[in-house]
């Protein structure tokens, strides 16, 4: 059991019609605490990030927190989101606002934040992530690889107490995979807790403090990086790796 939890899994069941998605999940993520998911296509891994967002309901099962019970509806789930940041896979970004617009608009709308604080704030986290020369441009005017660090600094512009980050560079050319990868390990050094969907083998040894292993909904293996990597228990676990890792 994690010392300080910040999010907490226990017995979460998710159905699409008859597809039994996520089957008795257990699961603990402490405060500052870097948790790698991975597994094969189709075993559950997004819809994992999806509920504990509240994006996807559950049919059974509890989730918290930091120790509160996701709130359903209204004013106290838009309060969820902010503090559970997302990054997805495709960037959404708002393409006719600049890259400063996009960080700054849900601080002022959600956080209340008044225009000249949110862009400070924003000009902040885009030299965090390394595009402070980029703020007056439109996305399209971006790489795929700066429109997802734009994205990950208008999660951080939420101050979350969690990032998710669903397969953040599936949709990037392989020569911006790591430009995004190395803004993640700099999150992770300075202590965000953070739950990454992600095929990134290199990035789950560098930066998780666990690897979970899904397959077909069910959590098989929840390790340390050097156990997963170099000790699977599972059968199930063995046969992804020796195929992932030949690539």
């Amino acid at each position: 059991m994690a010392v300080d939890p910040l999010i907490e899994l226990r017995g979460v069941n998710k159905y699409y019609g008859e597809l039994h998605v996520l089957q008795d999940i257990d699961l603990t993520v402490a405060r500052g605490e870097v948790v790698v998911v991975i597994g094969p296509s189709g075993s559950g891994k997004s819809t994992l990030c999806r509920v504990v967002n509240r994006l996807e309901t559950i049919q059974s099962g509890t989730i918290r927190v930091d120790g509160r019970p996701l709130p359903e509806e209204g004013k106290a789930l838009a309060g969820l989101r902010a503090e559970v940041g997302m990054v997805f896979q495709s960037f959404n970004l708002f393409a006719h606002k600049t890259v400063l617009q996009n960080v700054s608009l849900a601080q002022m709308k959600v956080r209340g934040r008044k225009r000249e604080e949110a862009d400070h704030r924003s000009r902040e986290l885009l030299d965090r992530v390394g595009l402070s020369s980029q703020a007056a441009k439109l996305p399209a005017q971006l790489s795929g690889g700066q429109q997802q660090r734009v994205a990950i600094a208008r999660a951080l512009a939420m101050d979350p107490k969690v990032l998710l980050f669903d397969e953040p560079t599936s949709a990037l050319d392989p020569e911006m995979i790591n430009e995004v990868l190395e803004v993640m390990r700099r999150l992770a050094r300075d202590g965000m807790t953070m739950v990454v969907v992600s095929h990134e083998m290199g990035f789950a040894r560098s930066a998780a403090n666990r690897v979970v292993f899904m397959s077909e909904g069910r959590v098989v293996e929840d390790r340390t990086p050097e156990d997963f990597f170099t000790r699977p228990e599972s059968e199930r676990a063995r046969d992804f790796l020796s195929k992932i890792l030949k690539h």
